[in-house]
């Protein structure tokens, strides 16, 4: 079941996740880049009341689910956006378009028609656009 998780609870999320042990609030105070104690605690609460991270007898949080988030896929411990994922797929299609190209340099006969440049050029922004998007949006949950 897919949550809707966003902002400081999102990356505290994030955070607890990645340490795969119990975390105190000072611990995700820290990890997570929070101005307090407090707001860590509150975010953990959210968290909590989710069904995500459940309290142990110390008092540390730790994970009970790991779910789906709306935007990112989970690889291993660590959340990225799926726009990293598009723009990989853009990457692909840029480099055989390139390759393309160069090779009607090579063989004598076939020619490149000028759709196919500004197609290869269409294809160089979207691969740029998600890319740029993807690390924001990654560098967002990392702190």
């Amino acid at each position: 079941m897919e949550k809707n998780l966003a902002g400081n609870t999102l990356i505290v999320y994030a955070y607890v996740v990645g340490e795969n042990r119990p975390v105190g609030t000072r611990d995700v105070m820290r990890g997570a880049n929070l101005s307090s104690p407090s707001v860590a605690h509150r975010h953990l609460q959210k968290l909590e009341e989710l069904g995500l991270i459940e309290r142990n007898q110390y008092g540390n949080y730790l994970l009970k689910e790991k779910t789906g988030v709306s935007g990112y896929i989970w690889v291993g411990k660590t959340l990225v956006p799926r726009l990293l994922f598009y723009s990989f797929f853009f990457i692909g299609a840029f480099g055989a378009e390139i390759a393309t190209i160069l090779l009607s340099y090579l063989i004598t006969g076939l020619v490149i028609e000028t759709s196919f440049l500004f197609l290869t050029g269409m294809t160089a922004v979207a691969m740029i656009i998600f890319f740029i998007e993807g690390v924001l949006l990654q560098k967002k949950i990392s702190t």
